[in-house]
């Protein structure tokens, strides 16, 4: 099994914590890949939340190309970021030759545009760089958007660590959102796009499971949207599915256990609401999932999810302090990061409910 965490605190966090979280748990995953995806920045971006980051990893050539893009579209650069290298002998790790973590500026074009134009705008040059990057092997894009840093790599996670420096905490790289996933993708090769976590446009999901309906997910959200592409992992229809629901339908997120797992016909014909269901069920089967899974998100308000299948089998367990909330694979992990918790507080989600952690770290739990 995967091992997932997502952290949310009021104070700003080094992703290190995240390394710690997933440390506990490391007999939990096979050592092949770390990667993870900070919003809600502080540090030397938390003066620029509302100008878009560029998180990608390649050759010389390809950033050399992704650039390129950029300045032909009237980006220019604001900030940048480097991770401080140290790469040692020994290191189990696969690194890309360079990483490019750059603030820009929005075209002059854009200067008066609205956010929907804006977001347009990302998600168009995001895809365009993504193909060009694709063309020749040169490179990987993970993000391009406000307030979001994505890193993700193949190798040990504690050398992934070593290598970026994130063991020692640093003022210059921090945030209040943190989701981190330990081990590679296991049903198919071990690509940098197939690591979890996945995230779109303000939206980040990660997943420990499968999704044995992943074909007929697939074909149907390929028709969806032209941003749902890549498919390198089953878990990235969960991904997919949030963003359909509450960004293009924009329907409340509760309905999204709905889709995924709903009801049986039996319990849905008992509920004051069963012409909304039916509906659901009937328009949607395509987007409904089966197999083991516990799915973390974030949202774009940075509000987090979790929900898990309708079985419950796979582990998740929420714990909490005055100052932050922790979702993760396995209580170790918790134990290891907040040991002064109130432990009778934690939470062990059912089958049948949706977690919502909200800014205030006020903890919602919506029965299906």
């Amino acid at each position: 099994m995967c091992r997932i965490g997502a952290i949310k605190s009021k104070k700003f966090l080094h992703p290190s914590l995240a390394l710690k979280l997933m440390r506990s748990q490391q007999e939990g995953h096979d050592d092949s890949g770390f990667a993870f995806v900070m919003q809600d920045l502080g540090g030397i971006f938390e003066h620029h939340k509302d100008l878009p980051i560029i998180s990608m990893a390649g050759t010389v050539e390809g950033i050399r190309k992704t650039e390129d893009i950029l300045i032909n579209k009237g980006f220019k650069s604001v900030l940048q970021w480097s991770p401080h290298i140290s790469s040692k002998k020994g290191l189990k790790i696969e690194p890309m030759p360079n990483y490019m973590f750059v603030v820009v500026q929005y075209p002059k074009s854009h200067k008066y545009a609205t956010k929907e134009e804006k977001e347009e705008l990302l998600i168009d040059t995001y895809l365009e760089i993504r193909k060009v990057l694709e063309e020749d092997n040169s490179g990987y894009i993970y993000a391009f958007w406000p307030d979001t840093l994505v890193l993700k790599e193949i190798g040990s996670p504690k050398d992934i660590g070593t290598y970026f420096n994130l063991w020692e905490e640093s003022p210059e790289l921090c945030a209040k959102v943190i989701t981190a996933q330990c081990r590679q993708n296991t049903n198919y090769d071990i690509v940098r796009y197939a690591a979890h976590p996945f995230f779109l446009e303000g939206y980040t999901v990660l997943v420990n499971g499968e999704n044995t309906f992943f074909e007929k997910n697939r074909d149907y959200q390929k028709c969806l949207n032209r941003a749902y592409i890549g498919f390198e992992s089953d878990s990235q229809c969960f991904l997919y599915t949030l963003h359909y629901l509450n960004k293009v339908l924009k329907w409340p997120v509760q309905y999204f256990k709905q889709v995924i797992t709903p009801l049986p016909l039996e319990k849905i014909e008992q509920r004051p609401d069963k012409e909304v269901l039916l509906r659901i069920k009937a328009s949607l089967a395509n987007l409904e999932i089966n197999g083991p899974n516990t799915i973390l998100g974030v949202l774009p308000n940075y509000n987090m999810i979790c929900v898990c299948d309708s079985k419950k089998l796979r582990p998740v367990v929420i714990g909490q302090n005055d100052d932050m909330v922790v979702m993760t694979s396995e209580v170790a992990g918790i134990n290891d990061i907040m040991p002064d918790r109130d432990i009778s507080k934690d939470i062990y989600p059912t089958e049948s409910e949706t977690v919502i952690v909200k800014n205030d770290l006020t903890v919602e739990r919506w029965q299906q």
